[in-house]
């Protein structure tokens, strides 16, 4: 099928808001907790952040379950319905977190948008749908692109709604998420050829037998094995952040919300321009390693900078690592047959979601333990936890060299990458 711009827009715009929606929220959703164990039993900071922490895990299971299911209803029905009803769920559900009397309600209206935020995987499928072999990495870079722009704006934003009232994050989330459904109620195009689709089955739409229908195809299963070691390295880090600033370089919030928002800027304009330009002048297998590469250094970067100055032109490289990405999705997506692309991507998602689950548990654990008395050398620096993600990444492509040894090249007529998707 042709590349068609308007789909692949919409797409962006999908995730942007998704992602956006996502962070609005991040700035407030502490303070919401709060109110609610003071409005029942009480509570102080400290049961706050282990609710918090106990609404992200239930989001990260939901996903694991719920992946493969939204994958294979679309390889069966088809990219346009489920991608739709997903959008719509995840409007509905921000307003319903916001009006929750109580943390039991919060913490069911968090599964259910754990349910809806698995459309990453429909998405994902249908990029695969539109985009043909030798430009669909250049389509997969607006993933991280949508992701970029929606980390940076997302809790600035909803830091500044959340200062008029907390419930105010939660509403914009909710409106941008259902006019985004109207919209693609008029615009969206359905991506899946009738002739390509799949009969839904259930071996295929649970997480175990979505994790044994990777091992179809030699290759994904063991770039799936790749995406789990490097996303327990990245959840970790992500759990860490803050803490390790703050105890290393005693940074305020204003320094770690500049960090972070480097890190978004990175992200998009590696993956919307640098990645498209890039990916076909290196291959798909080149990029996916250089960038899997110097994913190890910026890990062994963050652990060893003795100055705080330093993480920022750390965070600079860790961007161009972002070509691994696409350029691994692209390969991915190559190899499977059309009504198998939202099974496949469900299946991935969901090995995400175990990542998710696991490696802020490692990451915050090690850092933990580093910065205790129990530590001794030379387990007893800060940034141990990003010295064992280096490990993970390193393991990570050790497996995606031995996996795609054999991958042939691009096709010949892989030319210049799809114009910029942005709107």
């Amino acid at each position: 099928m042709n590349t068609s711009k308007p789909a692949i827009r919409f797409i962006f715009i999908t995730l942007l808001l998704d992602v956006l929606g996502f962070g609005l929220i991040i700035p407030v959703a502490p303070r919401l907790v709060q109110s609610l164990l003071h409005a029942g039993a009480g509570g102080g900071e400290g049961e706050a952040a282990s609710v918090v922490g106990m609404l992200t895990a239930t989001y990260a299971v939901m996903q694991l379950f719920f992946a493969p299911v939204l994958g294979a209803l679309s390889d069966h029905f088809g990219r346009r319905p489920v991608l739709l009803v997903a959008i719509f769920g995840s409007g509905l559900d921000y307003f319903a977190m916001s009006l929750s009397p109580s943390l039991w309600v919060l913490f069911v209206t968090r599964a259910v948008n754990g349910l809806s935020g698995a459309s990453m995987t429909v998405a994902s499928a249908y990029i695969a749908d539109v985009t043909p072999p030798e430009k669909r990495a250049a389509g997969f870079g607006i993933v991280g692109a949508a992701f970029g722009l929606g980390f940076v704006l997302g809790p600035v934003i909803g830091g500044l709604l959340g200062s008029i009232d907390t419930h105010y994050p939660f509403y914009a989330a909710g409106a941008m998420s259902l006019l985004n459904w109207l919209y693609g109620v008029f615009v969206l195009p359905e991506s899946l050829a009738p002739e390509n689709r799949a009969a839904f089955r259930l071996r295929r739409a649970n997480p175990m037998g979505a994790f044994a229908g990777l091992a179809r195809y030699p290759l994904v299963a063991g770039m799936a094995a790749s995406f789990f070691l490097m996303n327990l390295a990245m959840f970790g880090l992500h759990a860490t952040w803050v803490l390790y600033t703050q105890h290393r370089y005693q940074w305020n919030p204003t320094r770690v919300g500049l960090s972070l928002t480097l890190v978004g800027i990175g992200a998009a304009v590696v993956q919307a321009g640098l990645a498209r330009r890039l990916i076909p002048a290196l291959g798909e297998r080149r990029s996916l390693l250089i960038g899997v590469a110097i994913g190890v250094l910026s890990y062994i970067g963050y652990g060893a900078a003795t100055q705080g100055w330093m993480i920022f032109a750390i965070i600079a490289l860790a961007s161009i690592g972002g070509i691994a990405q696409p350029a691994a999705q692209s390969l991915i997506t190559r190899t499977v047959r059309p009504d198998e692309q939202g099974a496949t991507q469900g299946a991935l998602t969901a090995l995400q979601s175990v990542a998710n689950i696991l490696g802020p548990i490692l990451g915050t654990s090690a850092f933990a333990y580093a910065i205790s008395d129990r530590a001794a050398p030379p387990l007893n620096v800060p940034g141990l936890s990003f010295f064992i993600g280096a490990i993970l990444c390193a393991a990570g492509w050790t497996v995606a060299a031995w996996a795609t040894r054999s991958v042939p090249p691009m096709p010949a007529s892989a030319g210049p990458a799809p114009t910029d998707p942005r709107p």
